[in-house]
């Protein structure tokens, strides 16, 4: 597609991943960017269709190079006229002072003056514009389960924080309950038997004076769950492993799929939630055979267009592990970097904060396409990594959660907490200092 003459020492590339768990950066041409080591990576935190190539770099959409003498050209999805739903993955690779640029679909080809900070920022507006973005709203700040119950979380865990917040007067605007509370992965339908009593617990919540949010993985179908057993039609390729079984995605193409997932989620949005964390969405763009012959990116906007609209305009939506560009448009946040700690382990990464680099590649993306999502604040003092976490959510962090049980909170903790929940962050672009720290 592309043969562009640069100063090799001076040039950079910036390498867009294709979903929030996927590695992003802007990069030397002479370093590597991150592959995956195993079938369950390039599955789950990369495109799973498009294996990336030994050496060089590939991108999900958008790629941007530095030639190194003031000027930076960027390649981007040629308007088609399908509202975002054709993504090509772009490759380059460095050639005796020059980088090669092929696509596997239409790219348009641009020039500005800057550098790739400039050209993502130029980029993010024009497509936000493609997709139909309306107005950012501010975030609420919330609270969430995850990162001290994780699997094992229960209404009285919730109960005992949603006390400590009115102890600790912290602002929290949503109280999420997140994995654990529903029957299976893909039987949203019904509670675990934790959980059966779940609409008492919104109530509790909303008695509270919060609004109650929630997790789940609508075009997610774990194959352990009823909804496996019952409709194996539904089912779309393979989306690797977790909770112990196979993931698959939901065939939304499919008109008696479409109806199940309508009314799932009508349920949850007649609980009384109006927060929605919808993770694991990256399975609704797997590659496999669906009911209509539409392309998987084409599916998944469909799929979260269906989304959308069942739970309402008024429902604030997060997504995590989701296709970014076709996801724009459809969410209110978004998660922009992996899984700040390791269920297994709070420590296991105490080298460099997890997701870090993506976290400050994608800052151009706030306040254009969504609110950026960082991950939540985790602030007690058995995670050692605590004081440059909370550091990172202030310079660069739009959506402020945080997921810790409010008992376990030092003092230190319980002010930064305070501290990073009062500060309602704008939904406006982020200064352009912080934008241009993508290297």
């Amino acid at each position: 597609m592309d043969d562009v003459a640069v100063t090799p020492h001076r040039a950079r590339i910036h390498e867009a991943g294709w979903q929030s768990w996927s590695p992003t950066g802007t990069y030397r041409l002479n370093e590597a960017s991150p592959r995956p080591q195993h079938r369950w990576q390039q599955l789950m935190r990369f495109r799973p269709e498009s294996p990336p190539p030994a050496e060089g770099f590939q991108s999900e959409g958008v790629l941007a190079l530095d030639a190194g003498e003031g000027w930076t050209r960027f390649y981007t999805p040629a308007d088609t006229g399908d509202g975002g739903c054709r993504v090509p993955t772009v490759r380059a690779h460095q050639v005796a002072g020059r980088v090669v640029v092929s696509a596997d679909g239409p790219m348009q080809v641009s020039d500005i003056d800057g550098n790739v900070a400039d050209a993502l920022v130029a980029f993010g507006d024009e497509w936000a514009a493609r997709c139909g973005v309306r107005a950012i709203a501010t975030p609420p700040s919330v609270w969430c389960s995850w990162y001290r119950y994780f699997l094992d979380v229960t209404p009285a865990d919730i109960d005992e924080n949603l006390a400590a917040m009115d102890r600790f007067d912290l602002p929290v605007d949503v109280v999420q309950v997140d994995d654990g509370w529903q029957a299976g992965i893909g039987d949203w339908d019904a509670y675990s038997e934790r959980f059966r009593t779940l609409p008492d617990l919104v109530a509790r919540i909303h008695d509270r004076g919060r609004r109650a949010g929630i997790w789940m993985a609508p075009l997610t179908v774990g194959s352990g769950s009823r909804l496996a057993r019952d409709h194996p039609d539904w089912l779309v390729g393979d989306g690797g492993r977790n909770w112990g079984q196979t993931l698959h995605g939901l065939d939304v193409t499919h008109p008696a799929a479409t109806a199940h997932l309508q009314a799932s989620l009508h349920a949850v949005r007649d609980l009384g939630v109006d927060y929605v964390k919808l993770d694991f969405l990256y399975t609704g763009a797997l590659s496999g055979r669906r009911h209509e012959d539409v392309s998987p990116v084409t599916a998944y906007r469909q799929g979260l267009a269906v989304v959308r609209e069942a739970l309402g305009h008024n429902t604030y939506l997060l997504g995590c592990g989701a296709p970014l560009l076709p996801s724009v448009g459809l969410v209110d946040a978004m998660r922009v970097s992996g899984d700040v700690v390791n269920p297994a382990d709070e420590s296991a990464d105490v080298a460099q904060l997890r997701g870090e680099r993506a976290i400050q590649a994608r800052a151009w993306q706030h306040g254009r396409f969504w609110v950026n999502d960082p991950d939540c604040l985790i602030a007690r003092p058995g995670f050692e990594l605590r004081r440059q976490w909370a550091n990172l959510i202030e310079r660069f962090g739009g959506l402020r959660s945080a997921s810790d049980r409010i008992g376990d909170l030092d003092a230190w903790g319980l002010r930064t907490t305070r501290r990073l929940l009062s500060g309602a962050p704008s939904p406006r672009p982020l200064d352009r200092r912080l934008v241009g720290q993508t290297s």
